[in-house]
Formats: C-alpha cells, structure tokens, sequence
C-alpha cells in the first residue's frame, strides 16, 4: 500500500514519464495504468488491495440442502463415516447432486464431526481361512466379549452371521457362556432361517476346546447330528475369522459405550443394532450393499428330530459310556470324549493293529489296539499316526 501511494505521489508531480516510474518500481505498464485508473476512480480507497474470494457461489459447491442431509446423517449414524453416509445420500437426492467422498469427509470434519484416527502400524493383511463362495456355505458364531451392565451384572452376546452376505442372524445377550443357552438361540435361529453347511467358531467354550479330540465339544456333536460340519480358527489367532470380528468391533461401540441397565435393556439394544446393521448400513465388501438385499435365504431346512445313523458292516460299533471312554475286549478301554457319552461311535480297523475311529461320518482318530496288552490298560484316540 505505502508502495502504491509512493507512486501515485510521483505521478502527480510530473516530473517521470511511466517508462521511467515502471522501471524505478520494477512494475509492468499494466499495472501501473491499472493503479492510476483506480486512482482516478476511488481515490487513495481505490489503492487497497482487494479479496480474490468469488463474489457468488462456485458452480461446484456442495447445495445447502446436501449438506443439511449429511449432517442429518451423520447425527442419526453418529459411528457411520463419509462412505456410508454418502451412500444412503442416493437415497434422498439426485445422483448428480451426491458429492464424492472427499467432499461429504471435509463437510463433516469442517463441522467438528470427525475423529483423527491412532495411526496404525502397517502390517501384511491376513485373509480369512474360511472365504466361503456363496451364501449358507459357512456361519461364523461367537460369544462377543463379556461388559458390565448397569445392574453391574455381565452381558454375554452370542452372535451368529452368515460369512459371506454378513448377514447377522441374531445377538443374543446371555447371563453366562453355556451349552444350553447356546444350543437353544441356535435352535430358534436354525428353526427361522435353517442350516448350514459349516459353522465356523473359535476355540473357546461352548464351541471348541484345545484339550478335546478334534477340538469337538458337546455342542460340535450337536452339529454333526444335524449335518453341520464344525470348523474352527487356530488357537490365539482370533484374526481368522476377521469378519466376524470386525462385526463385533461395530457391535460394542454402538451397544456397550455406554452399556444399558439390565439385560432386557440391552436385549433392545442389540435387536435394534442387528436390524441397521443388516438393512441400512452399507457395507464396503458387499461393493455399498446392505447385507439384507446380498443374503440368500434359501436353505436346509432345520431337521426337528435326530435321525439315527448306521455304520457300515466292516465297521465295529461301540457305545461310549458316561466316563466318555468306550470298552474293547473284557479289561481294555480306549478314552473318546465325555462329550459323546450315551452315543455310538464307529471303529475301522487299517491292519497292524491300527484303528480308525467315526462318529457318524466324521472322522476323529486312531488307536493302536497293540498298547493295550497289558490287563486294564486305556489308551486315547490321536488325531495322528505317530
């Protein structure tokens, strides 16, 4: 500014010509007739230095009324981020009034509702063991992680999904992690929305155990029963079945922070988090779609009444007795598992003493008759020959 007036005082005298100003203020021609016209015009006002801000809207920004319904959005969906959210913008505008995904973040961080994210340590991605082709061909269950309720008593959801729509069956909050309470909402579940062919889970209880033959627990044996075939994730590695944990990630945040009073509370919770989280919520790996509109829900249907099962002639058939071991000979006895008791095993001898052991048509283990010489010696199946 001081420059500017400098000049337009030299001007005046006329003394300089405005080859010779121009070069004594290592300005262009232009510019100097462009500060002696507003000069002329505003007087010394005219010599300020004015806002290169665009006079009216830019024929690109974001309409009033997308932003009031990013932000509606995003006060209904508080945990949702800018992809999700823009997704269900189709629903309410124009396609061609939807900013992209950049926009709807920056509109949303400029109003305070973005959170800076910890900076994760980059590692190698791990992919599911279990990446099922089509609907129906592997359920993921688990017992998500135990919370204090307000009564201060603890809340166990049990959560069944679909592995490859992520359709969640059900959240059912349990007082304890059991076998009954378990077997029973897998029963409704089964009954409403029918079987499987697999049902993934981890290695705690009442789905696995470390210690068993196969891993199998008295629910496994359930499955097998009705044709569902038990896998599961390698001990510690919780990451196997990231879906289903990433799930539970969105489960805790939008049901246990803060939890509610009691367990009918919670119950409410939960049913209301299942329906938005199968019918409204957009999902990145279903390409935006909501597991709903993905979910086949063509299936086997859930058989009311276990069918008995019959071994092969060359099979030997052996009950298991309540000490979860079954008899072989007079004095001898070869453990299986407690979980059998009262049930039917299959034995198939391979030659050289060496036994291969079913129940019903999943294999178990072996046993070497061999060890048994000796006068009321037992021995336990192995999953391996050694």
């Amino acid at each position: 500014m001081e420059q500017k007036i400098e000049f337009i005082c030299e001007w005046k005298t006329g003394n300089y010509t405005i080859t010779e100003l121009c070069r004594s203020f290592e300005i262009s021609r232009p510019t100097a007739y462009k500060i002696i016209a507003r000069f002329e015009n505003e007087g010394y006002e005219g010599l300020k230095e004015l806002s290169r801000k665009p006079q009216g809207l830019h024929p690109n920004a974001t309409q009033e009324t997308v932003v009031n319904g990013i932000l509606s959005l995003k006060e209904k969906h508080k945990l949702w981020g800018a992809k999700k959210i823009r997704k269900l913008l189709y629903n309410d505008f124009p396609d061609e009034l939807v900013p992209s995904v950049l926009t709807v973040h920056n509109i949303l961080k400029k109003h305070g509702l973005v959170k800076p994210q910890k900076r994760l340590r980059r590692v190698k991605p791990i992919h599911p063991i279990f990446d099922p082709k089509v609907c129906n061909e592997v359920w993921s269950a688990d017992y998500k992680g135990k919370f204090l309720m307000g009564n201060k008593i603890y809340c166990h959801p049990l959560t069944i999904a679909d592995s490859k729509s992520r359709f969640v069956f059900t959240a059912k909050g349990h007082y304890r992690e059991n076998f009954d309470s378990a077997k029973a909402e897998f029963k409704r579940i089964f009954r409403k929305y029918g079987i499987p062919k697999q049902v993934h889970t981890d290695n705690g209880s009442p789905f696995g155990s470390v210690k068993a033959i196969q891993r199998f627990t008295r629910l496994s044996y359930w499955f097998i029963e009705l044709g569902i075939m038990p896998v599961y994730s390698d001990p510690s590695h919780p990451e196997q079945n990231g879906r289903h944990e990433r799930m539970h990630r969105d489960l805790k945040a939008a049901c246990a922070k803060p939890s509610a009073y009691d367990l009918k509370a919670q119950q409410r919770r939960l049913n209301r988090f299942v329906k938005e989280y199968n019918n409204v919520r957009p999902h990145e790996a279903l390409d935006m779609k909501t597991p709903a509109t993905v979910h086949d829900f063509k299936t086997r249907p859930f058989p009311e009444k276990i069918t008995n099962f019959d071994y092969g002639p060359e099979m030997r058939v052996l009950k298991v007795t309540k000490n979860g071991s079954v008899r072989w000979g007079s004095y001898n006895w070869v453990y299986v598992s407690a979980s059998l008791q009262g049930k039917y095993i299959g034995a198939l001898e391979m030659g050289n003493g060496i036994w291969r052991v079913f129940y019903r048509n999943v294999f178990l283990g072996y046993f070497n008759e061999n060890e048994l010489r000796t006068k009321e010696q037992s021995v336990r199946l192995e999953t391996n020959l050694v």
